[in-house]
């Protein structure tokens, strides 16, 4: 049978349509990171392209059945913690690739559990961590595994720069692939927080406090921030193999909580948690040399280090970025003075 043509053409451009719209293989030396923006408020659709330029999620997930969420609900506040909506969208795709998925959070306070009035307390006591957890979770929508306390596991992890050892809910030892889903905002003492600086909350509070004080305290014997350096021992223990910014609303000035909101409309996700903040904090303003969890993952060994090592898919960083507000960086030495000194 002769082919037309105008049908000869018509294949060309369904092929040129198709390879358009697949995305093109990933040198394996060079971090892909997407960047999305969010129209006319329809969030499901923009996590679900920044996914597809990645891959797609049974490719991400492929040879991995139980995946954690783990979204930043730090408190019961609404503005300060990622948004239900993305974090429903992801374990829409999960599942539809016939995935085992949970969500776990180890929130760090809320009344009347550790806070009263305006002072914040540290605690290690289930009979307030338990019940804190489960107020946040019901308040934000969410009801699912808390990783305060509950069956612990120890976890070792040569060349750490903290903890030779991390303790960690046993759920996460046994989950194959850990996705965290942050709110993109600036952060007092890390400078932004983002996916790897999420991770903060996987520190279970029956051990290292509700607000993690053991753990600042313990980091800032070793770096100024007192988060920077046991966030990275942190991701070095766990199979954290994907992050999704939610960037549908934005902190930027003093965060993580009680900052201005930015609405930045962007889903910014990874595979590679480093080179996925990287992008995320240069949309926001900031240099990876600003940042000084990105130096310590470097030292760690995990790259990448310029983000002329990253591929960006989907919009630019310069056609969506916004110089944010920068916090007024306190070191732990000062904050850990001031802020949560008691514990109950």
């Amino acid at each position: 049978m002769k082919t037309s043509r105008r049908e000869f053409l018509g294949a060309v451009a369904a092929g040129a349509l198709a390879s358009r719209l697949q995305p093109a293989a990933l040198p394996p030396d060079r971090p892909l990171v997407s960047i999305v923006k969010i129209r006319n408020g329809d969030i499901d659709s923009a996590v679900e392209r920044a996914i597809e330029l990645l891959g797609g999620m049974r490719e991400i997930t492929r040879g991995r059945e139980r995946v954690m969420l783990k979204p930043n609900l730090v408190s019961p506040d609404v503005s300060a913690t990622t948004k239900l909506p993305v974090v429903r969208a992801l374990a829409r795709l999960m599942q539809a690739a016939r995935k085992d998925v949970s969500i776990g959070e180890g929130s760090a306070a809320a009344a009347p559990f550790n806070v009263h009035g305006s002072e914040v307390f540290r605690t290690t006591k289930p009979e307030l961590l338990d019940p804190m957890q489960q107020d946040v979770f019901d308040k934000l929508g969410y009801t699912e595994l808390n990783l305060h306390t509950g069956d612990l596991a120890e976890v070792p992890l040569a060349g750490a720069f903290v903890f030779d050892k991390l303790t960690v809910h046993r759920s996460l030892v046994e989950t194959d692939l850990l996705c965290s889903v942050p709110m993109m905002k600036t952060h007092v003492l890390a400078g932004v927080t983002l996916g790897m600086k999420n991770l903060v909350g996987v520190y279970p509070g029956a051990v290292y406090q509700a607000v993690r004080g053991r753990m600042h305290d313990a980091a800032g014997k070793v770096e100024p921030s007192g988060t920077a350096a046991a966030i990275v021992d942190m991701v070095r223990a766990n199979k954290l193999g994907l992050v999704v910014v939610d960037a549908s609303s934005a902190m930027e000035g003093n965060g993580p909580s009680g900052g201005p909101l930015v609405p930045m409309n962007l889903i910014v996700a990874g595979t590679n948690p480093l080179a996925t903040d990287m992008v995320a904090a240069a949309t926001m303003g900031f240099d990876p040399p600003d940042i000084p969890t990105f130096g310590w993952a470097n030292k760690a060994g995990l790259h990448p280090e310029r983000l002329d090592q990253i591929e960006v898919r989907g919009e630019s960083i310069e056609s969506v970025k916004r110089p944010f507000a920068r916090p007024h960086i306190v070191p732990w030495s000062i904050a850990g003075r001031g802020w949560a000194t008691r514990e109950i």
